[in-house]
């Protein structure tokens, strides 16, 4: 055999092993790790595992979730952050994504420059509750009863720097009230003492919330979302009671490190939405008290950035750190 021929050979040899491994390792080549940065059985949890079981019915490879708590959220992020960036590794985060560098101002990333987002996911909103003791019925009844009483007032939530807790700040700022915040570890025990008295009031996740006021347990006020929630349709939402500045819903986005290979971003994209379009999963969100969001990458980075300037504001100005 001539050596031109044998050269050409050996050429189409290469380049046919070169396709094959490239086929081989085209993505996704293994299991994909879903991150969660919170203790199982929460809604974080609960969203992530059922995005994993959508990503699993539509991708060729496995999905698992991971929880890695810690550092309100910052270890597992943390952990997705140092992951090789090959779509593999991937983090349902929530909203206190984009407040962590606030929160935590030694923190040496970005919560958008150092990640590559993928799709927003879901929306919830919350609810505005009293305790039945409290003379109010309407949300101008509270201010009103506040101004009257300053100081004499307590707002709970499961932690500094949560939503429950950035919901209250924010309240006070808005409409010129004083409150005395009282932070708990853990939403059992900041719930046993909104029933009972011992906190006045709380922001709280809708669908946890609505079971406690068709009980009486509670009194429900508002709603946080733009619009009215089809869960509790008699109640305002806090815009329209005058409080415009206060449309607050936590939310849930996937994301993965910096630098993520194109084609998985998009393929990981194509398979949430199609997820999210779907009546079944509309249902079950909305039993989460959830409304579906979808998009894109861009979609995705815009809801952070707004998130991080709107609640950097409102956690500098109050001088929040967690405990």
């Amino acid at each position: 055999m001539s050596l031109p021929r044998r050269a050409a050979l050996l050429g189409g040899a290469l380049a046919l092993g070169a396709t094959g491994r490239a086929r081989a390792q085209a993505w996704p080549s293994q299991t994909i790790r879903l991150v969660v940065a919170y203790v199982p059985g929460g809604t974080t949890d609960i969203v992530a595992r059922m995005v994993a079981e959508a990503l699993a019915e539509r991708l060729p490879r496995p999905v698992v979730v991971e929880n890695r708590a810690g550092g309100g959220g910052v270890v597992g992020t943390e952990s997705v952050l140092r992951a090789a960036p090959d779509g593999h590794t991937l983090l349902l985060c929530a909203s206190a994504h984009a407040l962590l560098p606030a929160l935590y101002p030694n923190l040496a990333w970005d919560p958008l420059a150092d990640f590559t987002p993928v799709a927003p996911v879901a929306a919830t909103p919350y609810m505005l509750v009293v305790h039945p003791s409290l003379p109010v019925t309407t949300v101008p009844e509270l201010l009103a009863y506040a101004r009257a009483n300053p100081g004499r007032l307590n707002f709970a939530s499961t932690g500094m720097g949560t939503a429950q807790h950035l919901s209250g700040e924010l309240l006070k700022r808005l409409a010129g009230i004083d409150m005395v915040h009282v932070p708990y570890r853990g939403s059992g025990a900041v719930r046993a003492d909104l029933v009972t008295g011992r906190i006045n009031l709380m922001f709280e996740n809708l669908a946890l919330t609505l079971p406690m006021t068709r009980s009486g347990e509670v009194r429900g006020l508002a709603v946080t979302s733009p619009q009215r929630s089809a869960l509790a349709p008699d109640l305002p939402t806090l815009k329209e009671v005058g409080l415009g500045g206060m449309e607050i819903e936590g939310w849930f986005g996937l994301l993965g490190p910096a630098r993520m290979p194109p084609e998985a971003v998009t393929a990981l994209g194509a398979a949430l939405n199609d997820w999210l379009r779907q009546p079944a999963t509309a249902q079950r969100l909305a039993g989460l008290g959830a409304r579906v969001l979808g998009g894109g990458p861009a979609d995705l980075a815009t809801v952070i950035r707004t998130e991080r300037e709107r609640w950097g504001k409102v956690i500098r100005e109050a001088n929040i750190r967690p405990e």
